[in-house]
């Protein structure tokens, strides 16, 4: 039993036990470790120690082959990652997500920079690490406003194709690593082009080397998955230079690398490239967004748990300030770590909280076994770490499922191939806009017949010769909202539609998909109605929104056509549209149309149309 204090009611310490609970809480909207921390159970200490061991493992050999992609010396990946897992630990909603340097995150930072720094290889650590803080930055003021829904213009196929090019890019410019002469300048094409031209001047011994490298990373990786072979390749490369004294024998190393803790503070850029950073800040955050997104997603999925968009924004984005701030390049959520991370048996941040304090570790005492590593193992490794993102299989099911969207992504690793990454993101973003444009103001429309077997069911009749249209009366659905940039090719297709079907005296106008109406729509659809009053035939809509119907009622729509157009059912609509226009009989009409295909006084409102839009049991007109 608790004590209470002397002079204290048990009123008042239940009172301030509330009060304390309502403060923690409030602090866990903002920092969710607050939230998991309190509830940590011991017992999953071992796994997750373990697991984040075998994170660094992994973490550390990539860092410094990213930091080479990125254009900046090798110490530049680890001084991201300790601080940056921190950040995320602290302020990320997955519990499993392990953040850290990524290859396309890399390779857009190094194509940045060169273009900021003009080359310069003074500017390029300050560069870099501004570029992560701008970065981190942008994500967390888009996590602060909920804008995260941005990040879903880009769809996955163009994505898919874009890291398909990053790939691409970081494979053939580590070739001549690899085999020991020096990397050609220029563009992608370029680069491939002049390194098959060069492969008089490679050097055997190097070659060997990333050879072997090669070998020991994919072979292991095939048959002995659990091992982080991305280490054992580093530690055999530095015992074999070691031993064999390969420097002497021309094999290129990667040298000194400085010890001690990561260097905190702000980079100092010159002034003249705040406002290329700052926008280069904003493709950078894009990017890492997109990549560390799909490995949330991905796991939350497989765990059974949500992840709140806009946090992970702020959570990534302050992994990127942090990683900026320690001097090191941008950071993502890495899908291979992440991976990593639950095979050991993962469970929550605690995992991404040893795996930093590891590579500070390795920071602090062990940074001296790097000046033996020679830098084709080191490119092996890189080459290693991407390949998987070669995702060949979604390219083959884009082509089977629709072939738009193998278009699509064929435009994101063209865009990247021919163009670089920089123009290549933005032909993919732009390319996705274009496309939601296009498929907005090109919607589909479908007319619609009664299903025999089914009261009050309507369906397409295209590729359904057993549905029959009602005489007389054309019933349409609109397969996407109706908005200012597609309602004109409506009015022109419906129009069209009336005409193909002689002695049409109704047309029944289907607006469920469309939940907000525009001015501009509602004067189109008044524009429809007065069209086809000319041609004697009536407008009614059926299963129209309150707020549809609203908008139509200011703009006079309402008054030009009268309160009985509006209705709850495609049954009931037509059912108002045959007594109105004298429809009568049961013989067939034109163009298969049946008179009976719809009973006057057999119709029923669906109970699914009654919950979705509140319509009557007694099937009166919408309000």
């Amino acid at each position: 039993m608790r004590r209470v204090r002397p002079g204290r009611c048990a009123a008042q310490v239940g009172e301030s036990d509330t009060t304390t609970s309502k403060r923690w809480e409030r602090v866990a909207t903002i920092a969710p470790i607050a939230s998991w921390l309190p509830k940590y159970r011991r017992g999953r200490l071992r796994n997750d120690l373990l697991a984040g061991a075998i994170v660094a493992a992994l973490l550390v050999p990539q860092s410094l082959g990213y930091a080479t992609i990125a254009g900046v010396p090798v110490q530049v990946g680890l001084y991201a990652v300790p601080l940056a897992l921190l950040a995320y630990a602290v302020l990320g909603s997955s519990p499993q997500l392990v953040v850290g340097p990524a290859s396309t995150v890399a390779i857009v930072s190094g194509s940045l920079v060169a273009d900021i720094s003009r080359d310069n290889p003074q500017d390029a650590v300050a560069i870099t690490s501004a570029l992560a803080i701008a970065a981190g930055i942008v994500l967390v003021v888009a996590g602060v406003l909920r804008i995260s829904w941005l990040a879903e213009f880009l769809s996955k196929p163009i994505v898919t194709g874009f890291v398909l090019g990053l790939t691409l890019t970081i494979i053939i410019g580590e070739v001549p690593t690899l085999l020991g002469f020096p990397k050609p300048a220029g563009d992608l094409i370029g680069v491939f082009v002049r390194t098959l031209q060069s492969l008089d001047e490679t050097h055997a011994q190097t070659a060997a080397v990333g050879g072997l490298a090669l070998v020991v990373l994919f072979i292991g990786r095939r048959f002995v998955p659990r091992v982080p072979w991305g280490l054992v390749t580093l530690v055999l490369g530095v015992a074999a230079s070691r031993a064999l004294d390969l420097e002497a024998k021309g094999v290129a190393m990667i040298g000194e690398v400085p010890s001690g803790i990561p260097p905190l503070g702000l980079p100092l850029i010159p002034r003249d490239d705040v406002a290329a950073v700052v926008v280069g800040g904003m493709s950078l955050g894009l990017v890492a967004l997109a990549e560390g997104l799909a490995a949330t997603r991905l796991f939350a999925t497989r765990g059974g748990y949500r992840v709140e968009t806009d946090r992970e924004l702020v959570g990534m984005g302050a992994a990127n300030v942090a990683a900026g701030l320690s001097g090191g390049l941008a950071v993502a959520g890495s899908l291979s770590k992440t991976a990593t991370a639950d095979q050991a048996g993962s469970g929550s941040q605690i995992t991404g909280l040893t795996a930093g304090v590891f590579t500070m570790i390795v920071l602090v005492a062990f940074t001296w076994v790097f000046v033996d590593l020679p830098r084709a193992v080191l490119s092996a490794i890189v080459v290693a770490a991407v390949w998987g993102l070669i995702d060949v299989a979604a390219l083959r099911r884009y082509n089977r499922v629709r072939r738009a969207d193998f278009l699509a992504a064929a435009v994101g690793v063209g865009g990247v191939v021919l163009f670089g990454p920089l123009p290549g993101l933005g032909i993919s973003i732009a390319v996705s806009l274009l496309s939601i444009v296009y498929r907005s103001a090109s919607p589909r429309m479908e007319v619609l017949g009664k299903i025999s077997a089914e009261k009050a069911a309507w369906g397409r009749l295209r590729d359904h010769p057993d549905r029959r249209p009602v005489a007389g009366v054309v019933v349409v659905r609109l397969d996407a909202p109706l908005f200012w940039a597609n309602a004109s090719a409506f009015e022109d297709r419906l129009l069209a539609e009336v005409d193909k079907w002689p002695g049409t005296r109704a047309l029944v106008l289907d607006l469920e998909a469309t939940s907000q109406l525009d001015t501009t729509s509602a004067d189109v659809l008044t524009h429809l109605a007065a069209e086809l009053d000319d041609r004697e035939v009536l407008l009614y809509l059926a299963r129209v929104l309150h707020s549809v119907e609203a908008v139509l009622q200011r703009s006079g729509f309402g008054d030009l056509v009268g309160p009985d157009r509006f209705w709850h059912s495609i049954s009931q609509c037509v059912r108002a549209a045959r007594r109105d226009t004298g429809l009568k009989g049961n013989g067939a009409g034109k163009n298969g149309a049946t008179d009976a295909a719809i009973e006057v006084d057999d119709v029923i409102v669906w109970d699914d149309e009654a919950e979705a839009i509140g319509a009557d049991d007694d099937g009166l007109p919408a309000s």
